[in-house]
């Protein structure tokens, strides 16, 4: 009997151990520890973007369970003690390898009560986190719900047609893949819209030009390095572009010398697969004003854009929001006009201060940006009274998980690791540039955004970066 008891035994453990196995995989290939404890979605895969043409969601929800767990009320949860954060973050601010400029601050998101500040306004070369301020513009001006639109309209004859940039770089080419987050809208799709209109219409042969208009200036910016380009960071920018002027939208590089040019060649081969005789030459051109439309496919929201640029630092994107912004607020629809519309915008918010751009990407070395500017930007994203940017919180990358915290090469060190899944953060790069800006809640529930910035870095900042998040979320 003893002995059947010890093999039941055996075997129950055996059962146990297979279990804590496959939950394991479960939890690492699901984010099962950051989505399914809580019941929310996980914030990796965002809520689909409706079909191309159907009404915008209302109200706008992306990000709801992402900051439902997060405690905002003032008394939600205790101020970590502030001596013994002031000592943890001295220390590790000390570290040789973030060089002799820094600027770090930690504030309470329900009140702005600064935590901790250190050189926290202090102009500093933000590199990618400048994306923050261009999201949160373009959330506040354009609105979440807001769609960028390609056109094809009607040229100044009925054989003669026109498409249209409206500055949507996610813009699918023929070989693009379909299914990621967010929808893509295609421009195999306009061809195929396009050839039904005209063979309504009885025309089996046309003409094409492309319009690029909507942008405006130079196609790089001040404080661009020339390798940007050659390196695959980012394409020139233009109002018409198919997969973000790659050459081969799986590759980074290389990106193409001509994108409006590149992807009217794409959608001339696409008519032609239609059934429709395109000449030969396609140039540049104007549309015709109130020309009518033969086609037409519309980005995913803004919202889900910002998601997009934040969690895999889209440069080209980025631009494409910026610009915008310029159209909405009255300003060109260049480098500089997009860059006066992004600080009109704060200044509505009353954020403006301590931002300077020259870019809307953080590619420049030109614009400057404090730690304490990031942090109220990051804050007012992640408060309930700022619905409309909480695809700023949603959209940054998951220390460990997600985007360019995601890699494996962050928060992997013995003093960081154990805060995996607990960060939220935009991280930003440049040579001799580290900086990191997001938001966390500490072990007692309350909700606390960061910043810290460094850009006179001698080698890689990265870790002392993580470890000051860390040092953050388990205070």
């Amino acid at each position: 009997m003893a002995r059947h008891d010890r093999l039941v035994m055996l075997a129950t453990l055996a059962v146990l151990q297979v279990l804590t196995v496959v939950t394991g995989v479960y939890a690492m290939t699901t984010d099962f520890s950051l989505g399914a404890l809580t019941r929310q979605t996980s914030p990796t895969e965002p809520t689909a973007s409706p079909p191309e043409g159907s009404p915008p969601p209302a109200p706008v929800v992306t990000s709801g369970p992402v900051l439902a767990g997060l405690s905002v009320k003032s008394g939600g949860g205790p101020l970590p003690t502030k001596g013994t954060l002031t000592r943890q973050l001295t220390d590790a601010l000390g570290d040789e390898a973030l060089g002799k400029r820094v600027g770090a601050v930690v504030l309470d998101a329900a009140t702005g009560e600064r935590i901790f500040a250190a050189g926290a306004d202090t102009p500093i070369t933000p590199a990618s986190t400048t994306k923050i301020v261009t999201c949160v513009a373009a959330l506040a001006s354009l609105g979440p719900d807001a769609r960028l639109s390609t056109r094809v309209v009607q040229g100044a004859s009925p054989d003669a047609v026109v498409l249209v940039g409206g500055g949507d770089p996610l813009l699918a080419g023929p070989s693009a893949r379909q299914g990621g987050y967010p929808k893509q809208a295609s421009l195999a799709t306009l061809a195929s819209r396009t050839a039904a209109a005209l063979k309504a219409r009885n025309v089996k042969k046309v003409t094409l030009t492309y319009d690029t208009s909507l942008y405006t200036g130079p196609a790089t910016a001040p404080g661009w390095k020339p390798g940007y380009i050659p390196e695959g960071n980012v394409a020139p920018v233009h109002a018409l572009a198919i997969d973000e002027g790659r050459q081969n939208p799986r590759s980074n590089t290389p990106r193409v010398s001509d994108p409006p040019a590149h992807a009217a060649a794409a959608f001339a081969r696409l008519l032609r697969g239609k059934g429709v005789t395109v000449a030969k030459s396609v140039r540049p051109g104007k549309a015709p004003a109130g020309a009518a439309e033969l086609g037409r496919v519309d980005s995913a929201p803004v919202y889900a854009l910002v998601e997009h640029t934040l969690t895999h630092s889209d440069n080209d994107l980025a631009e494409a929001l910026a610009r915008h912004v310029a159209i909405k607020e009255g300003q060109p629809a260049s480098f500089d006009g997009g860059t006066k519309a992004i600080i009109a915008v704060l200044q509505r918010l009353g954020a403006a201060q301590g931002v300077a751009l020259s870019d809307a990407s953080g590619l420049s070395i030109r614009n400057r940006i404090s730690a304490a500017a990031l942090a109220k930007l990051v804050a007012m994203a992640g408060s309930p009274a700022s619905p409309g940017l909480h695809a700023v919180a949603s959209g940054m990358p998951i220390a460990g998980f997600s985007g360019t915290l995601g890699n494996g090469r962050r928060f992997t060190g013995r003093d960081s690791r154990g805060q995996v899944g607990l960060v939220r953060a935009k991280t930003g790069t440049l040579n001799n540039v580290n900086t990191l800006a997001g938001l966390a809640t500490t072990k007692d529930g309350r909700l606390v955004t960061f910043a810290f910035l460094a850009d006179q870095v001698p080698v890689n900042a990265e870790p002392v970066l993580d470890r000051l998040a860390a040092i953050v979320a388990r205070s």
